[in-house]
């Protein structure tokens, strides 16, 4: 199992039975393979679709039915698409239950930096402040380090994308929750050590006497 289907498996199982949640572009959008359809969760995009779809067999892609990033997306049976306005007043007026978003750091106060790199160029920050600002439940789904780099940290280096506090920090070898007290390590993946998470996180954890392994499935 690749690290970003241990992700993906793992933040399906905090999405509930007919909710509206948002993914964010790249890894996030993996996420609606492990949904069962039966559950009724609607995905949102903010470039305007309510019941959004995994990506397409090739061949059958739409030039006109893309998320946010411009991958393409499929639509489930009653979707619809609106424009700018309602998309961002779902956002905005704290209709969406749960927002799934990638990170490029997240800190020991739980805040989340994933819009810039500085030095990089990038179109803007798209939907992500009002994403993490709006939400009722802001998960981040990422990688635990990059390039030998741990991800989680003491405090930002990067631009933060909001001042909230996010709900949960799932990656390939953990999930933690960012609380008043600070950051609490609840599971570990499948084979890894919690020393293996120590050593890769440079932010101070809360270690529980006893950290399950998670639960993924097959």
């Amino acid at each position: 199992m690749t690290p970003e289907e241990i992700i993906q498996r793992r933040v399906a199982r905090e999405l509930h039975a007919s909710t509206l949640v948002n993914l964010g572009i790249g890894l996030p959008t993996g996420v609606s393979k492990y949904i069962d359809p039966a559950l009724c969760i609607l995905f949102q995009s903010e470039n305007g679709i309510v019941g959004m779809d995994s990506r397409p067999p090739e061949g059958m892609e739409d030039e006109e039915l893309t998320d946010a990033g411009g991958g393409f997306i499929s639509a489930v049976p009653g979707a619809a698409t609106v424009d700018s306005t309602m998309s961002f007043g779902l956002i905005r007026g704290g209709h969406l239950d749960a927002t799934v978003l990638g990170g490029l750091q997240v800190d020991e106060n739980g805040h989340l930096a994933n819009w810039v790199v500085p030095g990089k160029m990038v179109p803007g920050m798209g939907g992500a402040m009002d994403l993490v600002s709006g939400a009722r439940r802001v998960i981040v789904a990422m990688q635990h380090t990059a390039k030998g780099k741990p991800k989680i940290v003491p405090e930002c280096t990067l631009p933060l994308t909001a001042t909230r506090r996010v709900t949960l920090i799932i990656t390939d070898m953990a999930v933690i929750e960012p609380t008043e007290a600070g950051l609490v390590l609840i599971e570990r993946a499948p084979g890894i050590e919690v020393s293996e998470i120590v050593e890769a996180t440079t932010a101070h954890l809360i270690i529980p006497d006893v950290v399950p392994e998670m639960a993924i499935g097959a």
